[in-house]
């Protein structure tokens, strides 16, 4: 029934003139401009309901519909795809009401708006690991969630764009090729690799990483001094080894073995 009263609100709503808005926005009259704004946000009309959402957080502060209020304004932000703010006001209200009728759903949105924003790998990822930490927290405090499984999801994919991030930069390094004074760029390739693949060892990337590895050793081995070739191509053929064992049927394999060959030849001189 009090739906029905607010789809009619709205209805008025929707046929009064710009000038007519504007005094909702001036009227110091909380319960007119707080159902006005609630009948916009049902009606979608989040761009109207926003602003008058705003006042009222600071002229509800202590009566019933400051929560409501709240949390409405922050779910206009994230149905305007402003995910920066709705993350905010998101956060405010489960810090405000930890124990608010929305305090589940606001955390998984807070989490989720964050996921929304988040940047391409080749980008900084600060953002991402903000997302990450928020959406482990939702799942701890709601463990039964029916949101659980979605903000898992979530989480799964941003791990692989962390890898992704991870792999583009040990190809870096190994794009870079020969030793320059400052640093051996194939041992930062491997590193880096070896790295991710500790940090995420489920990854889908994770073939993609093992050979890195393996093609960076061979190189170290192929560019090393003669003092340091030896152990380093042994290295190299047991990195390959490793990796056939894991990956049998690999995309990778006739260059991986090219390796061994090579490698073995100098192993066994």
């Amino acid at each position: 029934m009090k739906n029905r009263f607010y789809i009619f609100l709205l209805g008025l709503l929707l046929l009064t003139s710009c000038s007519q808005y504007n005094n909702l926005l001036k009227t110091t009259d909380v319960e007119c401009k707080y159902e006005a704004a609630k009948a916009y946000f049902i009606g979608r009309d989040y761009a109207k309901a926003a602003p008058l959402l705003e006042e009222l957080i600071s002229m509800l502060k202590g009566n019933r519909n400051a929560e409501e209020s709240l949390y409405m304004l922050a779910m206009c932000y994230y149905e305007s795809k402003d995910y920066e703010t709705s993350s905010q006001y998101f956060k405010t209200y489960y810090t405000t009401y930890q124990r608010g009728v929305y305090s589940e759903i606001a955390r998984f949105h807070c989490g989720k708006s964050l996921y929304k924003n988040i940047p391409v790998p080749e980008l900084d990822q600060t953002s991402t690991y903000n997302a990450i930490q928020e959406l482990q927290l939702f799942i701890e405090y709601y463990p039964t969630s029916e949101y659980k499984r979605e903000a898992q999801e979530m989480l799964f994919a941003m791990h692989d764009i962390l890898v992704e991030k991870d792999y583009l930069s040990a190809k870096l390094y190994y794009d870079l090729g020969c030793f320059d004074v400052m640093r051996n760029n194939y041992q930062a390739c491997i590193v880096t690799a070896q790295n991710a693949l500790k940090d995420y060892p489920y990854t889908k990337l994770r073939e993609d990483l093992s050979m890195l590895i393996l093609r960076a050793k061979y190189k170290m081995a192929y560019k090393s001094v003669e003092d340091k070739k030896v152990d380093r191509y042994r290295d190299a053929v047991d990195e390959y080894y490793a990796f056939k064992n894991e990956f049998p049927e690999s995309k990778y394999l006739e260059e991986a073995e090219k390796y061994y060959r090579e490698a073995l030849k100098v192993v066994n001189e």
